[in-house]
């Protein structure tokens, strides 16, 4: 059984070289020192995701990313990555990069949240931009 699934909902972004980025995910894990159960990486719309968010979270508005930690603990990290397709080619925009580079920095943003990482204070947020920069510049070599 593969530790690390995609799933395309209603959203199929163009994903290459996928066994390369599930080897480099499992590599994250390992890197901070977190052990990897299982991963299923889920890409959908922002009316999908807009709807988890209000349901689950309580929160009525769009995001690029929800991480949902499923493991008991102890056993490993076993978690599911909510990702917007449709917020991730506009955040791509505004932020004048690739929808590639950014369809992989939220990928990266949610395997982050796994490992331990926050982003609710101006401080967290900060390093975990810096991470996942790390993260991005050793992906794309």
């Amino acid at each position: 059984m593969q530790k690390i699934n995609f799933y395309f909902l209603d959203r199929k972004p163009a994903l290459k070289h996928r066994k390369d980025l599930k080897q480099f995910i499992e590599g994250i894990f390992k890197k901070e020192k977190k052990k990897l159960e299982s991963l299923s990486c889920i890409f959908c719309s922002d009316e999908h995701l807009l709807g988890m968010n209000k349901f689950f979270l309580q929160h009525d508005f769009y995001t690029d990313v929800i991480t949902f930690e499923l493991g008991l603990n102890g056993t490993g990290v076993a978690g599911e990555v909510y990702l917007s397709v449709d917020r991730i080619k506009e955040n791509a925009k505004m932020e004048r990069v690739s929808f590639n580079k950014e369809l992989h920095r939220v990928i990266f943003h949610g395997v982050l949240h796994l490992c331990g990482f926050k982003d609710k204070t101006k401080a967290s947020k900060k390093i975990m931009r810096m991470v996942e920069n790390k993260y991005l510049d050793l992906y794309f070599m």
